[in-house]
């Protein structure tokens, strides 16, 4: 077995030995994904690297702040001239999860970088280490074996991974090792407070208002420790609310007192249904999600369901209480 600290070392050598790279992360990216790639980013521009970032979709807006977060190619908005063969793919538990940007890959060299345990081991080199907090701590880690001078800019990157992927250092993800880390971040400059306003604190008005929509349709189980709640595509026409809207919504039914798992159904179409899943601890919701084709952590998972509302919903629900 492959020691992470050998991972560590394998993966500087991959970036050195290659050029001209592909750096993409998971489709919907929320703070860990794209601070990730932004971070990649900064690290090839160091070593003299060319390299382009892209998604999908958009970024978040409330992400913008970072150095570099405009470079980010939105696929939809950007004809596709070539592909390329030197890939690294961040906070991605499974290849499937950088969406139609696979439509840029061709077959050669990649290197998965990620910290879900889920994980099925794609590419061609591995850094992956399931207990870090956000995949933002994995790049820590890799920018400390590079000889480059850390700046405000990467820090801030770095610390907004962790930041979001913690739920401001609050979930038991939160090591000590996180904390050193979130303090030489602060040392280089990180305005911590502001951030955890911006990112954790405040709420667009559309945000408020899918929240307020999205918590009225709340249901619970009859022992009450299962508790979910739906979004529509009516609801976000109503509301005028994005996907990066829906963040945090899932956490609502699950901060119910005597509440074991939260659920957020967002609804694709009539026939497609996403849930997202929280845990207090007693259930591995990644084991639930992966049974359904998804992944994520024991506490915070997610999958795509076929199937109307009332279907999806029984199904994941029923499924939940098993595992109670």
């Amino acid at each position: 077995m492959v020691t992470y600290e050998q991972e560590l070392i394998d993966a500087k050598r991959f970036i050195e030995q290659h050029d001209d790279f592909l750096v993409v992360a998971h489709v919907q990216p929320d703070g860990d994904a794209v601070s990730s790639t932004l971070a990649v980013g900064w690290l090839l521009s160091r070593l003299g690297k060319t390299f382009t970032m892209i998604n999908e979709g958009p970024i978040p807006e409330r992400m913008t702040y970072m150095e570099g977060a405009s470079q980010i190619l939105d696929m939809s908005m950007t004809d596709r001239t070539r592909t390329y063969s030197n890939v690294i793919c961040v906070d991605c538990a499974d290849y499937k999860r950088v969406g139609l940007v696979s439509e840029w890959i061709e077959e050669g060299n990649m290197l998965n970088i990620d910290h879900h345990p889920t994980n099925d081991r794609y590419g061609t080199q591995t850094l992956i280490k399931a207990d870090a907090a956000a995949t933002a701590e994995i790049l820590y880690d890799l920018l400390t074996v590079f000889d480059v001078s850390w700046d405000r800019p990467v820090a801030e990157m770095l610390y907004t991974g962790i930041l979001t992927d913690t739920g401001g250092f609050r979930y038991s993800s939160t090591s000590p090792k996180v904390m050193q880390i979130a303090s030489h971040l602060l040392e280089l400059g990180v305005n911590g407070p502001d951030l955890a306003d911006s990112l954790l604190e405040q709420l667009t008005k559309p945000q408020f208002d899918v929240l307020t929509l999205a918590l009225s349709t709340l249901e619970m189980s009859d022992d009450h420790q299962v508790a979910w709640v739906h979004v529509t595509p009516e609801h976000m026409i109503q509301t005028g609310a994005s996907n990066e809207d829906l963040e945090g919504i899932v956490n609502y039914p699950r901060n119910i007192q005597g509440v074991e798992v939260g659920v957020l159904f967002k609804v694709i179409n009539e026939n497609a249904v996403k849930a997202s899943m929280r845990s207090a601890g007693k259930v591995d919701v990644a084991a639930i999600a992966a049974g359904f084709g998804g992944g994520g952590h024991i506490r915070a998972a997610g999958c795509r369901l076929e199937g109307t509302l009332a279907e999806v919903t029984h199904l994941v629900i029923e499924r939940i209480k098993q595992s109670l």
